[in-house]
């Protein structure tokens, strides 16, 4: 089943336009999606239990939604 918007801002809450679009293009599912945002705001819960790491799809998704970090600059 294709993924839609409406699926996308369930899991995710409000994101722009840009991200809902890439993430719906991968042709992930909603449960890979729901996997990839456990792992990303949640990964050492999931480690804990043991699961295995992520697939490429997932690990694609992570990398979509997770928030970049901030390089910091000379102080």
């Amino acid at each position: 089943m294709t993924m839609t918007r409406a699926n996308v801002v369930s899991v995710l809450g409000p994101v722009d336009e840009t991200t809902i679009a890439e993430i719906i293009s991968t042709g992930a599912s909603l449960d890979e999606l729901r996997e990839a945002w456990a792992w990303a705001f949640g990964d050492e819960a999931l480690m804990s239990e043991g699961r295995p790491l992520p697939g490429t799809r997932v690990a694609a998704l992570i990398d979509l939604i997770e928030p970049e970090e901030e390089v910091a600059g000379p102080v």
